[in-house]
């Protein structure tokens, strides 16, 4: 009886926050009230709350469910010992974005976050995750960077953090506007031809380079 009790919370606390999902997806975060979901799932107010503190806490494990785009790169660990560390984030920014376009609950997911989210206090969480999860994307991107460098796939002069900022900025980018434009448009089809130019930018661009020693890269003053 008790593991079918815990069995039917947790069918219970998944209907939630699907019902939150869909609601948040539907109104925005801010006009969506905890009332909304227990009405969308088809329970009480206090069912929510035997749950979830808040409708923060309710918006935060319904976007535990998935991972950011860059999730995925803080989530895999560097290999020293591949042989092509180039192609291999290259592969992973592609999927990032494929991924995005493909999968319904994660383009739901990243369209409340990106276009329906207003981070307000009791959304502060979610907000704190998201910053986490761009500073430590960043910090994999740039080791990866970093090997493709040692195993001169990339210029040796090659400025890895200002240029994972860049790759960062071009993935996040593309991202809203995967969301944002309307499929006639078919921006998403031009996705791994947007993430190949970036890579020639690693490689060619003076902009991405170290400046020489003794040379400050911060532009002077007018």
């Amino acid at each position: 009886m008790v593991r079918r009790t815990k069995e039917e919370a947790l069918q219970t606390r998944d209907r939630i926050l699907d019902a939150a999902e869909q609601a948040f997806y539907d109104k925005g975060v801010s006009r969506t009230s905890l009332a909304d979901i227990a009405a969308q799932a088809g329970v009480t107010r206090g069912a929510i709350y035997w749950h979830f503190a808040n409708k923060g806490d309710v918006f935060t494990a319904m976007f535990d469910r998935v991972l950011l785009p860059l999730d995925e790169l803080g989530a895999r660990p560097a290999d020293v010992n591949d042989d092509d560390p180039l192609a291999r984030l290259t592969a992973v920014l592609k999927w990032c974005l494929h991924a995005a376009s493909n999968d319904a609950r994660r383009r739901r997911v990243f369209d409340i976050l990106f276009l329906k989210c207003e981070f307000v206090e009791e959304m502060g969480p979610v907000k704190e995750r998201h910053q986490t999860s761009m500073r430590e994307g960043v910090g994999k991107i740039e080791q990866d960077l970093m090997l493709a460098v040692e195993k001169a796939q990339l210029p040796a002069d090659l400025d890895t953090h200002r240029s994972a900022l860049y790759l960062h900025a071009v993935v996040g980018g593309c991202l809203r506007d995967t969301l944002l434009l309307p499929a006639p448009v078919g921006f998403a089809s031009h996705t791994d031809a947007i993430i190949d130019a970036c890579i020639d930018a690693l490689r060619a661009s003076p902009a991405l380079r170290k400046a020489p020693a003794g040379v400050s890269s911060e532009p002077r003053p007018r």
